[in-house]
């Protein structure tokens, strides 16, 4: 059977194209393994789209669109034996019998099973979360409506179908969740608050196209009684919860170091992490120190950071500003042969829909793998709301100052998020188009993002603006923060004030950004992912260009990584490198 450290052999060395590695054997009659694996995959992720039926419509597969699970204790523990079963089955395939690309998926899907059992049965946030609960029944209606994948009435009848469960989520999330941590039933109320708004405004104003009277008046009904089920949940989250919310967030050692083997198959010891991570801290920092004398050494860096950010556009030019500065990042991709970009649309910047906006100031909506009717993709942004105080108002449009809009534009769309998401769209398999199903915001997403923010400076992109340099470095400074963060709040004891005051201190944050992302961090343990990912391609970047020395080229290097699609980077380094050396 495969074994978690992973020795996937390589795929032919000059692959580069998007269809990634290993074509060239996949023409040959596929082995009795790989038959065997398929028909593995397909279970599987047949398995995981019951329980996690949202994941499903999110990723273009609607047969699933009408279902929803209670997450009672008994779906819970009957996916822990059914992953625990999938591990058996795959480790009885064997592996020498099976094609390249089949061995490494295989190497990642065990690895990935793995660590979903570590979070079912060991970390368990289903015990100790009520935002657990709230999540999935959120994300069940919202990926209904958030695209235009099906008529309306059709997408109408799965929402009915889902929001009957809404109910018996409900009681799941009284009925497993124990004394939580404090944090968690804050956030838990904040969240169930936000989704009462969801369903009595955004919900029926999504469906209001429907034609069916039917439809619409059973969608009345069903609708009401999830509101009613909500607002007796959030009473119960404030008044019976709270009190016995006296839990530990963290994780501890054994799991955290566990999860970043299996999930991103490092296993580096924390405290060299750590080190790493500090060392990093200081590098950057001392960038972002030289950046800001630049543009006024009369001034702290702070000080540099806010007259900075003072550039920020009228909301009425939000939208066209940012479409434009999509435009040049493409252009800047395609003219300075930076990396590939899979023919499709530009993505189209529009207005945060009105159900999305407490939630998010800018998203990618990008199709999934295997939507074939909704393929436009669109760049959200929140404008602010005519009712917000002045206050609210400048501070949402200092996040969109003219630096900021252009480091998250190449993060979220060129070259990172949205070009990765497209390579993916043509990954070898089935199982490689899945992965991220399973893990969406590891390091080889986060990471490869991330990368892209540095990488585009480092090839001319703003043509050494020091004030767009400065802003891309405080992103890597919140990244870095989160990465010491994560480790120490679940490993060392550090609170949630000491994470924030961290955010403040180190990465220039305000109080309330810097708290949000301390909060972040007491349920997103590996939130590291984005600077470790981006650690991981740089040094993954160097060792490949000393192999190849003269021959190197960056597109090419772009290209084949993105090839592999978005399994561990410690697999593809094997893949590139031919060899198993440390990832960092």
């Amino acid at each position: 059977g495969q074994t978690t450290s992973g020795s996937a052999k390589s795929p032919t060395a000059g692959s580069t194209g998007a269809q990634g590695a290993g074509t060239a054997n996949q023409a040959a009659q596929p082995s009795a393994s790989d038959r065997d694996f398929q028909k593995f995959v397909d279970e599987y992720f047949d398995g995981f789209f019951r329980f996690d039926p949202a994941s499903a419509t999110s990723a273009g597969i609607h047969k699933y669109d009408g279902e929803l699970p209670a997450y009672s204790q008994t779906d819970i523990q009957s996916e822990i034996a059914r992953n625990q079963m999938s591990l058996r089955r795959l480790a009885r395939i064997p592996s020498d019998e099976l094609s390249e690309n089949n061995l490494l998926d295989a190497t990642v899907l065990e690895s990935l099973i793995n660590g979903r059992l570590l979070d079912l049965a060991n970390i368990r946030m289903w015990a100790k979360d009520p935002s657990y609960y709230n999540a999935q029944a959120s994300a069940g209606l919202f990926t209904l409506v958030e695209r235009d994948f099906a008529p309306v009435d059709e997408r109408l009848k799965s929402v009915i179908a889902r929001e009957r469960r809404v109910p018996d989520i409900l009681n799941s999330a009284r009925a497993n969740v124990t004394n939580p941590p404090a944090v968690y039933t804050n956030i838990a109320i904040e969240s169930v608050q936000a989704q009462i708004d969801f369903l009595q405004n955004a919900l029926p104003h999504a469906v209001a196209g429907a034609q069916s009277a039917a439809l619409k008046t059973d969608f009345a009904g069903v609708n009401q009684t999830a509101i009613a089920a909500y607002q007796q949940f959030l009473g119960y989250l404030q008044t019976g919860l709270t009190p016995q919310s006296q839990g530990n967030f963290a994780i501890g050692e054994e799991n955290f170091r566990k999860k970043l083997l299996y999930d991103e198959m490092v296993d580096i010891p924390l405290k060299d992490l750590l080190k790493i991570g500090n060392e990093e801290m200081h590098r950057v920092q001392s960038l972002f120190t030289q950046a800001a004398n630049i543009i006024d050494s009369t001034k702290t860096p702070l000080q540099v950071l806010q007259s900075v950010k003072q550039g920020s556009p009228a909301a009425g030019q939000i939208i066209s500003n940012t479409q434009s500065v999509l435009n040049d990042l493409r252009e800047f991709l395609l003219t300075n042969s930076i990396v590939t970009v899979p023919p499709a649309p530009i993505p189209q910047v529009t207005e945060s829909p009105s159900f999305m906006r407490a939630l998010t100031f800018a998203s990618m909506d990008t199709p999934g793998p295997f939507e074939e009717h909704s393929i436009e993709s669109f760049f959200y942004v929140t404008l602010p709301n005519p009712t917000w105080s002045q206050e609210q108002t400048q501070q949402l449009l200092r996040f969109f100052n003219q630096y900021a809009i252009r480091i998250i534009g190449i993060h979220e769309v060129y070259p990172g998020h949205y070009v990765q998401f497209l390579w993916l769209k043509q990954a070898p398999t089935k199982a490689r188009k899945l992965e991220p199903s399973l893990n969406a915001m590891g390091t080889n997403v986060e990471g490869w993002a991330h990368y892209c923010e540095e990488m585009m400076l480092e090839q001319g992109y703003g043509e050494g603006n020091p004030s767009l340099l400065l802003v891309q470095l405080q992103a890597a400074l919140i990244r870095l923060c989160r990465y010491i963060a994560g480790i120490q709040m679940h490993t060392q004891g550090m609170t949630v004030e000491q994470a924030a005051s961290l955010f403040q201190q180190e990465a220039y944050m305000d109080p309330a950004n810097a708290q949000r992302e301390a909060t972040r961090g007491t349920f997103d343990s590996t939130y590291l992912a984005y600077t470790l990912g981006k650690l991981e391609i740089m040094k993954l970047r160097e060792d490949y260009k000393k192999m190849l020395g003269d021959k190197f080229n960056l597109r090419a290097f772009h290209d084949r990584f993105l090839g592999y699609g978005t399994v561990p980077i410690k697999m593809i380094r094997e893949q590139m490198l031919q060899d198993t050396t440390s990832v960092l």
